[in-house]
C-alpha cells in the first residue's frame, strides 16, 4: 500500500485473497499498465558497488572468448565422435528406398533450377552462414561487442561491452560457467549486470557493466537500507533532466563517504533490483549522505524510481498473475446523471447569488468557475482520478468558495449600512473579512494537511483534493473578486450588493441563542444517546469494504448493464452487491458480502431454497459458498437466456457463466483504519491548539472539538437506526469515510467564522455582558450561514435526487452533515464556550475567596 499510495490521488483499492499470499488490486483511471506493473514487480533491492574498468577486464573477457572457442572445438570433436561410432548399417530395403528418396529430391532440385531464375544460395542464408561463422570464431564477441573505439584503443568506464536484448540470457550464461569465472584472478572478484535502459534509439542494445566485490561474501559495498528520502529533482549540470535525489541516515552517510573518498576518478555503480540505473565517476568525497541518481531518466520515470526508494523495499518480488480492465461500477447512465445533477446545482447556486447579491453575485459566480476551473487543471495535473472521495472533496472545497465570497459580501453590506461610500465599503469589508476567512481555512487546511500526511486510500486522496481546493478558493475569492471590484470602482461602475428583496433579509434577528442553550443540549444528548444506543445494539451495515465478501466473474451471451444487474441480484441476495464491467461489455465482476460469516450454517429452508433453485436432488451436503452461488445463478438468470445452473458453474463450457470465483478479505486493512482514528485524533488536537493560539482561550477549542464530536456522532447514529429502512444502501464503505471527513471539514469552517464574531464583537462591545455578545455575534452571523448552508446542501441535494441509486448513500451523509453541522456550530459549539468560561470563571472566583 505504501508503494501504490505513491500515485498520489489514485485511491486503491487492495484486499488480501483467500488463497495465501495473493492480492488483488484495482487502481481506478490509470493510464498506463506498465509503468504500475514495473512499480509492482521491484523489490526495491538498492546497492551501491564499486567497479571495474574496461581496460582491466578486457583481458579476461578476450581469454573468456578464447576460452569457450576451445570448449565448442571439444564439443564439436565429440558430436563428431558419436556420430561416426553409430550404427549406420541399413538393410537393402531401407538402402534402396533411401536412393529412390534421393533421387526424388535431386530431380525436383533439377525441376526447380530450371523453372525459377534464382540463386542456390540467398543473401540471408549467407548472412546467415557468416553468422555462424562468426559465432564459432569468436563465440563471445559474436554476441557481446566490446568496447573498442574505431583506432583498436579500449574505451575509458566501467562499461565492457554491448549486446542485443535477445543475447543477454546467452551472454550470462557464459560469463557464470565454472570454466570461465576460473580465468578471472582469484583477487579479482568480479560481477556483471546489465544497465537498466538500452543505449539506441530503437531500444534493442544494452550495456554490461562490471562491479567490483569488495567482500567474500560478494555483498555491494552499500545497501539502499540506509536510504531515508528520495525525491525526483531536476539537475542544471545534466541539462536539466529528471534525476532522483536521496538522503542517508548517519550510518549510511559515512560509508558513503568513505566509499567515494576510496574512488575518486573511478566510477560507482547504482543497482536496482539487479539492474544498473546509472555509474558515475566520483569526483570528490560526498559527505552528509545526500546525493543523485541520474540516468537520462524522463520525469515519470524519476518519479517512479524516488517512490520506490521512499516505500521501502519489498521481501520478495511480486509476480502478477492476472490482469483485467475493470469498467465502471456506476455505469454510463449512473455517470451521466451524476455530472448533470451536479451541473444542475451548480448552475442553481450560481443563479442563487446572483438573486441575492445581484452585481456582486455574478462576480462571485466568475470566481467560482475559475476556482472550478483550477481544481480541475491541478488534479488532472497530477493524474488525479474522479472517485467519490474527490467529489466529496470538490463539493466541500465549492461550499468553502462561496462560503469565502458570502463572508465579504455581508462585511460590506455592514459597511454600507453604515453610510460608508462603495470604495471604502469594499475596502473595510475585505479587510475585516480576511480573519474569518483565513482562521476558518487554515483549520480545514490543517486537517487536510495531518489526512495527508496520515491517511491512506480514499483518505488521502480527499486529502490532496481538499488542500488543492483551499489553496485556490482563497485566491479566487479574495484576489480575483477584489480586482474586479477595482477595475469597476476604477471606470466608477456602480455595484449592487444585494437585491430589494434581500437588501434587508435577516436585519436586526433578535434570537436568544443562549437562553435557549439547555433545550439544544437536551435535544443533542437525546439524540445522540439513542444513536450510541442503536451503535451498540444494532451496529453498523458495513459493506464489503469492512467484512470482506465474495467475488465472481460471470460471463454473458450477450451485453449486459450494470444498473439492470445490480438491481436483480439486490432481489435475489437481499442486498446491494458491488457489480463492475470486467473486460468486455458481456462479462461482469459481483462482489457481495452474502453470508460472508464463515461459521454460518444453511437452515433446511435454506437447503430446500438450494435444491429448488440448482434442480439437484441431494442438497443435505450443500455449504455457504455453494448456497451464495445458487442465489447469484438466481439472480442472473434473467440475463443467461435459459442456462441451467450446471452449465453455469461447469468447469468445462467457460463461453458463458461463472469465470471464476475467489473468497476476499476486507478491503478497509488495519492499516487504513490505523490511519484514520490517528488522522482524526490528530486533527481535533491541531484544531483544538490553533483555536487556542488565535482565540487566546482554550474553551474555543473545546467548544469546536465538542461540536465535531457531536456532529459524527449524529451521523452514525442515524446510519446505524435507518440503514435498514431507508430505500437505498447506507453501508459503511472507503467512501462513507470520505463523507465523514467531508462533513468534519465543514462544519470547522463554519464554527470557526462563528467563533470570529464572537471576539470581534467582544472586543467591540466590552461594557455588554457575554451572553448578550454571544447572541449578537450569532445572530450576525446568521445572513451568511443561511447562503452558505443553503448553497451547499442545493448542491448535495440536487445530486441526491437526480444522481442515481449507486451514490445516494454516500450523498446522504454529506446532507446530514451540512444540517447538522450549522445546527451545531450556532446551537452546541458556541454555547459550549459560553457555559466552559462560565464554568471557569466560577472556580475561579471561589479559589479567591478560599485564598481570602
Amino acid at each position: 500500500r505504501n508503494r501504490i499510495d505513491r500515485f498520489g490521488v489514485a485511491q486503491p483499492v487492495i484486499q488480501p485473497l483467500e488463497t495465501a499470499g495473493q492480492i488483488l488490486i484495482e487502481l481506478p483511471g490509470i493510464k498506463d499498465p506498465e509503468r504500475v506493473r514495473n512499480l509492482l514487480k521491484g523489490t526495491a533491492k538498492l546497492e551501491f558497488w564499486e567497479t571495474y574498468s574496461n581496460k582491466k577486464v578486457y583481458e579476461y573477457l578476450y581469454r573468456a572468448n578464447e576460452k569457450l572457442k576451445t570448449l565448442k572445438k571439444l564439443e564439436n570433436a565429440k558430436e563428431e565422435e558419436k556420430t561416426a561410432s553409430e550404427d549406420t548399417v541399413q538393410t537393402e530395403s531401407t538402402q534402396e528406398d533411401a536412393i529412390q528418396e534421393e533421387e526424388n529430391l535431386l530431380a525436383e532440385e533439377e525441376s526447380d533450377l530450371l523453372t525459377e531464375d534464382s540463386t542456390l544460395i540467398s543473401e540471408d542464408t549467407e548472412e546467415d552462414l557468416s553468422r555462424a561463422e562468426m559465432k564459432k570464431q569468436n563465440p563471445l564477441f559474436s554476441i557481446l561487442m566490446p568496447r573498442v573505439s574505431r583506432d583498436g584503443n579500449l574505451m575509458e568506464g566501467a562499461s565492457v561491452g554491448y549486446a542485443h536484448f535477445s543475447d543477454t540470457a546467452e551472454v550470462n550464461n557464459y560469463l557464470s560457467m565454472p570454466e570461465i569465472k576460473e580465468l578471472f584472478p582469484r583477487s579479482m572478484r568480479v560481477q556483471f549486470k546489465w544497465n537498466v535502459k538500452p543505449i539506441d534509439e530503437a531500444g534493442n542494445v544494452f550495456e554490461l557493466v562490471a562491479l567490483k566485490t569488495t567482500n567474500r561474501d560478494g555483498e555491494p559495498a552499500l545497501v539502499g537500507d540506509v536510504i531515508t528520502d528520495a525525491r525526483a529533482d531536476f539537475s542544471n549540470q545534466t541539462g536539466g533532466s529528471a534525476e532522483v535525489s536521496m538522503s542517508m541516515n548517519a550510518d549510511g552517510a559515512k560509508k558513503w563517504a568513505r566509499l567515494t573518498r576510496n574512488n575518486i576518478g573511478n566510477q560507482v555503480a547504482i543497482v536496482l533490483d539487479n539492474y544498473v540505473y546509472s555509474y558515475p565517476r566520483v569526483n570528490q568525497e560526498i559527505k552528509g549522505g545526500r546525493s543523485s541518481i541520474t540516468g537520462n531518466f524522463t520525469v515519470a520515470e524519476a518519479k517512479d524510481l524516488a517512490n520506490v526508494l521512499k516505500s521501502g523495499k519489498l521481501p520478495a518480488p511480486a509476480n502478477i498473475i492476472q490482469e483485467e480492465i475493470v469498467g465502471p461500477s456506476l455505469g454510463k447512465e449512473s455517470i451521466q446523471k451524476g455530472l448533470w445533477s451536479f451541473l444542475i446545482a451548480f448552475l442553481m447556486v450560481m443563479v442563487y447569488m446572483i438573486l441575492y447579491y445581484r452585481h456582486a453575485g455574478l462576480v462571485a459566480n466568475l470566481a467560482l468557475l475559475i476556482n472550478l476551473f483550477f481544481i480541475v487543471g491541478i488534479l488532472a495535473s497530477l493524474g488525479a482520478v474522479l472517485t467519490l472521495p474527490g467529489i466529496a472533496g470538490i463539493i466541500l472545497t465549492i461550499g468553502m468558495s462561496v462560503d469565502a465570497n458570502v463572508l465579504i459580501y455581508e462585511r460590506i453590506k455592514e459597511e454600507l449600512a453604515a453610510g460608508k461610500g462603495l470604495k471604502v465599503a469594499i475596502s473595510d469589508g475585505y479587510k475585516n473579512a480576511y480573519s474569518a476567512i483565513i482562521d476558518s481555512n487554515i483549520t480545514t487546511l490543517l486537517t487536510a494537511v495531518i489526512l495527508g500526511y496520515f491517511g491512506k486510500g480514499p483518505i488521502y486522496g480527499f486529502a490532496i483534493t481538499l488542500g488543492i481546493g483551499i489553496i485556490t478558493s482563497l485566491f479566487t475569492a479574495i484576489f480575483i473578486t477584489r480586482l474586479v471590484y477595482e477595475g469597476f470602482l476604477g471606470q466608477k461602475k456602480h455595484i449592487a450588493f444585494a437585491t430589494k428583496l434581500t437588501q434587508n433579509a435577516f436585519q436586526n434577528m433578535s434570537i436568544k441563542f443562549i437562553s435557549k442553550r439547555k433545550i439544544s443540549y437536551v435535544v443533542s444528548g437525546i439524540v445522540i444517546a439513542i444513536g450510541i444506543f442503536s451503535l451498540v445494539t444494532r451496529g453498523l451495515n458495513l459493506g464489503i469494504d469492512f467484512t470482506g465478501g465474495h467475488n465472481y466473474i460471470v460471463r454473458f451471451q450477450q451485453e449486459v448493464t450494470v444498473p439492470e444487474v445490480k438491481a436483480s441480484l439486490e432481489k435475489s441476495l437481499g442486498e446491494m452487491p458491488d457489480v463492475k464491467t470486467f473486460g468486455a461489455s458481456n462479462q461482469i465482476k459481483v462482489t457481495t458480502k452474502y453470508l460472508i460469516d464463515t461459521d454460518y450454517e444453511l437452515t433446511d429452508a435454506q437447503k430446500e431454497e438450494f435444491r429448488t433453485i440448482t434442480g439437484y436432488a441431494n442438497a443435505s451436503e450443500v455449504n455457504t459458498d455453494d448456497f451464495v452461488e445458487a442465489k447469484l445463478f438466481e439472480g442472473l438468470a434473467p440475463f443467461l437466456n435459459g442456462i441451467i445452473y450446471k452449465t453455469f458453474t461447469s468447469d468445462q463450457d467457460k463461453n458463458v457463466g461463472r469465470m471464476s470465483s475467489q473468497k476476499v478479505g476486507p478491503t478497509i486493512a488495519d492499516d487504513i483504519k490505523t490511519s484514520a482514528v490517528y488522522a482524526v485524533i490528530f486533527s481535533l488536537l491541531i484544531i483544538f491548539l490553533y483555536i487556542l493560539i488565535r482565540f487566546s482561550n482554550w474553551q474555543f477549542g473545546l467548544g469546536a472539538v465538542v461540536a465535531l464530536m457531536h456532529d459524527v456522532l449524529f451521523i452514525l447514529g442515524v446510519y446505524s437506526l435507518f440503514y435498514s429502512i431507508m430505500p437505498f444502501s447506507m453501508e459503511i464503505d472507503q467512501s462513507f469515510i470520505a463523507a465523514i471527513l467531508t462533513v468534519v471539514g465543514y462544519s470547522i469552517n463554519d464554527t470557526v467564522v462563528v467563533f470570529d464574531r464572537i471576539r470581534e464583537y467582544a472586543n467591540l462591545y466590552k461594557k455588554r455582558t457575554r451572553k448578550e455578545i454571544f447572541d449578537t455575534a450569532l445572530n450576525g452571523t446568521i445572513s451568511r450561514t443561511f447562503s452558505t448552508s443553503l448553497s451547499t446542501f442545493v448542491v448535495l441535494l440536487t445530486i441526491f435526487i437526480f444522481g442515481g441509486e449507486m451514490i445516494r448513500g454516500f450523498i446522504f451523509a454529506m446532507l446530514i452533515g451540512v444540517v447538522v453541522g450549522t445546527y451545531s456550530s450556532l446551537f452546541i459549539a458556541s454555547p459550549i464556550v459560553y457555559d466552559s468560561i462560565k464554568i471557569d470563571e466560577r472556580k475561579r472566583a471561589i479559589k479567591g475567596l478560599r485564598r481570602q
